[in-house]
């Protein structure tokens, strides 16, 4: 079977990746005011340098920035948006691994007045990776959907928007602004990272709803719109595709549960073009959802966790992969790791190395599955 050459491509990869400690120090002493802006971006790209040619030299055909530039895989984009600001309330996630239960405090954001795009996101950023790879740079920025899904109990302020269509319209016109604007800066490959539809996977995350009043569907088809009206002016040639993910902080989750109850929505009302979905283990269920997955549309399969150092053994992930493709043609699935490394400043509880080898992993079954 031959290679694609479009992404996603058939080895390929979330996004988020270990920061180095040496980076982590140098952000921790920018905030507290001893190390100057201009001296952490050198040192930031220098690493984001260092890292892109370590994905090359791996065969990795997508690469991106490991989001070094960020401390939160979303919260980084969203204080930039006009109209938003950082909010440090005290409000707590809820992980949990199979041991224990977790608790990450975090900030959060307020939008206090209409939303606008001030200035695209991320261009500078997306500039130096362009100028930094040879290979194709992806970039990824929080899904549309999420500044709902966080937005909707406490960070909106109801003077400002008292219609939440409203609301939504504005921000679903303010990511179609976003997006065309990658696609002049040369961006053809980005990717929507989304936990509004791993949440709703999650029984008890649907009993938050039913308490709100809101019935799950009613809020999926929300998502649903707000990710196409954002999708309204994607450039001709940008591969746009949603990673759905149940939680990632220091190798914890957030939800678990199976696609079923939101397959039929995403996969068929959400105008992507490919999905990266989990499938490390027994929380994201079984394959058989895939079978609603249209046929113009590609699956990247999150066969390999990145939550353990722990490699997957080979042959098993061959075996997952050819049970997969009784409902998605071979040629129309690709392989990658289940999430990003570093969700977060933290990162998952693993090595650089150890990272590295489970790319390899991933980079090497593709090449022995698709050739």
């Amino acid at each position: 079977m031959s290679a694609r050459i479009q992404p996603p491509f058939r080895a390929d990869q979330v996004g988020s990746l270990l920061r180095p400690q040496t980076l982590k120090q140098a952000r921790a002493a920018c905030r507290q005011g001893k190390l100057p802006n201009a001296e952490l971006r050198a040192l930031e790209d220098a690493e984001i340098r260092r890292i892109v040619k370590r994905q090359q030299d791996l065969g990795l055909r997508a690469v991106t920035d490991g989001e070094f530039r960020r401390d939160y895989w979303y919260l980084d984009f969203m204080w930039q948006v006009g109209g938003v600001i950082r909010v440090d309330s005290g409000y707590r996630l809820r992980f949990r691994t199979a041991a224990a239960k977790v608790e990450a405090p975090v900030p959060s954001f307020r939008v206090i007045a209409p939303l606008k795009l001030e200035k695209t996101i991320f261009a500078d950023d997306f500039a130096f990776l362009k100028s930094a790879a040879t290979a194709c740079p992806k970039l990824t920025i929080p899904s549309p959907s999420m500044m709902h899904f966080r937005g909707r109990a406490m960070g909106i302020d109801r003077a400002v928007y008292p219609d939440l269509d409203q609301y939504r319209r504005d921000l679903g016109a303010v990511y179609a602004e976003q997006i065309a604007a990658l696609g002049a800066l040369g961006c053809t490959y980005l990717q929507l990272d989304d936990t509004s539809w791993g949440f709703a996977c999650d029984a008890s995350r649907r009993a938050d709803l039913e308490a709100s009043k809101e019935t799950q569907q009613s809020l999926l088809d929300t998502y649903a719109g707000v990710v196409n009206a954002a999708l309204a002016k994607k450039p001709a040639g940008m591969t746009v595709c949603m990673h759905i993910c149940r939680g990632n902080f220091k190798s914890a989750w957030a939800a678990e549960g199976g696609y079923d109850e939101v397959a039929d929505t995403v996969f068929n009302k959400v105008g992507v073009d490919a999905y990266f979905l989990e499938y490390d283990d027994a929380r994201s269920g079984s394959f058989e959802p895939l079978r609603l997955v249209p046929k113009d549309k590609l699956v990247v399969l999150g066969l390999v966790t990145s939550k353990t150092p722990a490699l997957e053994n080979k042959d098993q992930l061959k075996r997952r992969i050819e049970e997969a493709s009784r409902y998605v043609p071979l040629e129309r699935l690709a392989l990658s790791p289940q999430c990003g490394f570093a969700s977060t400043i933290e990162g998952n509880e693993l090595t650089e190395d150890e990272q590295f080898a489970k790319l390899a992993l991933v980079v090497d079954t593709a090449r022995e599955v698709w050739g």
